[in-house]
């Protein structure tokens, strides 16, 4: 049994120009101890599809379709003292700017002290050396001193480390890390990612890595899912996807990756509109490959040749 397994998952947005469709159909699974990589263009739904597994959405969105099976069990379906259960302890969550994560008022170790409390009763004299056991387990230097620090005293990679410490406390089973090193210099963005993966490699839980930099993804994940405008183009082992892109977005976004062996090669073309996107399949403006049926006909996501290799377009995949 997959530990998660997305069905067919809608998630709307309620603005005042019209209906934005932020997460139109998106399906993928996740095994325990697998790390999936999803990758895209800003807006194309990552992050959404990430907040709809925890049910942490804005506002003015809803889910509206789909199932999110986590153990077996409908996420969707659940109440919210329910889902309180599951934060934290079951799936953690780390978010993309360590500097906005944290409240600058209090100190660091009564910030992680809160999240151990929530979902465990520890008596109050045990509590700080757990939350000394967290930051040793992340590599942070001093941790006793550590504990009275306030966010401004820190940089951004020992925040990282503090929120990544707080996201481990209960041994959750699935990690999500929603741009964890986006806001770090090149040096502490390896620094993390080194650290993600000695942690699941350690505690063998499956984490969903979501970024827009796919040399991240090359090093650190099994399986990739590319996104576009709300919807996974492409799925497959890193290796086969990365050797072999079958959908012109993918080829796309390889070929403005930063190479000194080839020319850079920029995307042709923006995102399409999230309220009024194009008919058939939407990356057909910005595709050097459409053909008629691309602007009639939306292709669906199929597999080639039993291979676990998935693509959603009309030349190779879902083709005439």
């Amino acid at each position: 049994m997959n530990l998660l397994l997305i069905r067919n998952l809608q998630t709307h947005i309620y603005s005042l120009r019209g209906v934005v469709k932020a997460v139109d159909g998106v399906s993928f699974s996740l095994n325990q101890g697998e790390t999936l990589g999803v990758v895209g263009e800003t807006g194309c739904g990552k992050s959404m599809t990430a907040l709809s597994i925890l049910r942490l959405l804005p506002r003015r969105a809803r889910i509206v379709g789909g199932e999110i099976l986590f153990q077996g069990e409908n996420i969707v379906t659940k109440s919210e003292l329910e889902m309180k259960s599951i934060r934290g302890r079951n799936i953690a969550m780390i978010f993309q700017d360590p500097n906005t994560s944290l409240n600058p008022l209090f100190r660091v170790g009564d910030q992680v002290a809160e999240a151990l409390l929530v979902h465990a009763r520890i008596p109050k004299r045990d509590v700080e050396a757990k939350v000394i056991d967290a930051f040793k387990s992340v590599g942070i230097p001093d941790p006793e001193k550590r504990l009275k620090s306030y966010p401004h005293e820190l940089s951004g990679g020992m925040k990282q480390r503090i929120m990544i410490a707080m996201g481990l406390l209960h041994n959750p089973k699935l990690l999500i890390a929603d741009e964890p090193t986006t806001a770090l210099d090149t040096t502490i963005q390896a620094q993390i990612l080194e650290l993600m993966k000695e942690l699941k490699t350690k505690f063998n839980m499956a984490t969903l890595l979501i970024t827009h930099n796919i040399g991240i993804v090359a090093e650190t994940c099994d399986n990739i899912a590319v996104m576009y405008a709300g919807e996974i183009v492409e799925y497959g082992d890193v290796v086969s996807v990365f050797n072999n892109p079958k959908h012109p977005y993918t080829s796309c976004l390889l070929q403005a990756f930063p190479s000194r062996e080839k020319v850079f090669c920029p995307i042709a073309g923006s995102v399409p509109d999230a309220i009024e996107p194009p008919s058939g399949c939407k990356f057909h403006p910005r595709c050097n490959f459409a053909k008629e049926i691309c602007k009639k006909r939306k292709p669906n996501l199929v597999e080639l040749e039993n291979t676990g290799h998935l693509v959603c377009c009309h030349l190779n995949g879902d083709g005439e």
